[in-house]
Protein backbone atom coordinates (compact mmCIF):
# COMPACT_ATOMS: atom_id res chain seq x y z
CA UNK A 1 0.00 0.00 0.00
CA UNK A 2 2.60 2.55 0.77
CA UNK A 3 4.25 1.74 -2.69
CA UNK A 4 0.75 2.64 -4.54
CA UNK A 5 1.09 5.60 -2.25
CA UNK A 6 4.74 7.02 -3.01
CA UNK A 7 3.92 6.21 -6.78
CA UNK A 8 0.79 8.45 -6.57
CA UNK A 9 2.93 11.36 -4.32
CA UNK A 10 5.82 11.02 -7.38
CA UNK A 11 2.74 11.69 -10.12
CA UNK A 12 1.46 14.34 -8.18
CA UNK A 13 5.21 16.37 -8.86
CA UNK A 14 3.94 16.38 -12.57
CA UNK A 15 1.30 19.58 -11.67
CA UNK A 16 3.03 21.95 -9.45
CA UNK A 17 6.37 21.73 -11.62
CA UNK A 18 3.91 22.71 -14.72
CA UNK A 19 2.78 25.68 -12.60
CA UNK A 20 6.56 26.35 -11.82
CA UNK A 21 7.30 26.52 -15.49
CA UNK A 22 4.25 28.11 -16.85
CA UNK A 23 2.74 30.28 -14.21
CA UNK A 24 1.77 33.34 -15.66
CA UNK A 25 2.68 35.26 -12.95
CA UNK A 26 5.50 35.33 -10.21
CA UNK A 27 3.16 34.44 -7.60
CA UNK A 28 1.84 31.31 -9.21
CA UNK A 29 5.38 30.02 -9.44
CA UNK A 30 5.48 30.35 -5.45
CA UNK A 31 2.51 28.60 -5.14
CA UNK A 32 3.97 25.74 -7.20
CA UNK A 33 7.02 25.90 -5.37
CA UNK A 34 5.14 25.38 -2.18
CA UNK A 35 3.12 22.59 -3.58
CA UNK A 36 6.18 21.11 -4.45
CA UNK A 37 7.98 21.48 -1.60
CA UNK A 38 5.27 19.51 0.66
CA UNK A 39 5.04 16.92 -2.12
CA UNK A 40 8.56 16.03 -1.61
CA UNK A 41 8.35 16.06 2.20
CA UNK A 42 5.61 13.44 1.36
CA UNK A 43 7.89 11.32 -0.10
CA UNK A 44 10.26 11.38 1.98
CA UNK A 45 8.28 10.39 4.71
CA UNK A 46 6.72 7.42 2.73
CA UNK A 47 10.24 6.29 2.17
CA UNK A 48 11.37 6.61 5.79
CA UNK A 49 8.09 4.28 6.53
CA UNK A 50 9.15 1.90 3.39
CA UNK A 51 13.12 1.44 4.52
CA UNK A 52 12.72 2.04 8.34
CA UNK A 53 15.65 4.65 7.98
CA UNK A 54 15.17 6.86 10.93
CA UNK A 55 18.11 9.31 10.24
CA UNK A 56 16.35 10.32 7.36
CA UNK A 57 13.66 12.55 9.34
CA UNK A 58 16.43 15.41 9.72
CA UNK A 59 16.90 15.30 5.82
CA UNK A 60 12.85 15.90 5.48
CA UNK A 61 12.64 18.52 8.17
CA UNK A 62 15.39 20.26 7.08
CA UNK A 63 13.88 20.26 3.27
CA UNK A 64 10.43 21.28 5.12
CA UNK A 65 12.19 24.40 6.67
CA UNK A 66 14.43 25.63 4.21
CA UNK A 67 10.91 25.45 1.85
CA UNK A 68 9.25 27.46 4.45
CA UNK A 69 12.35 30.01 4.12
CA UNK A 70 12.07 29.96 1.02
CA UNK A 71 8.10 30.65 0.37
CA UNK A 72 9.06 33.60 2.98
CA UNK A 73 11.87 35.40 1.41
CA UNK A 74 9.82 34.89 -2.23
CA UNK A 75 6.90 36.36 -0.38
CA UNK A 76 9.22 39.54 1.29
CA UNK A 77 10.97 40.21 -2.47
CA UNK A 78 6.89 39.97 -4.29
CA UNK A 79 6.33 43.05 -1.37
CA UNK A 80 9.50 45.14 -2.48
CA UNK A 81 10.79 44.64 0.78
CA UNK A 82 14.06 44.20 1.59
CA UNK A 83 15.09 40.62 3.57
CA UNK A 84 15.95 42.73 6.90
CA UNK A 85 12.89 44.67 7.07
Amino acid sequence: MLEFMLYIQIFLCVFPLYRIIAGPTIADRIVGIEKLGILVTAIGVIIILLTGQSWMIDIVIAWTILSFISTLTLAKYLENKKLND
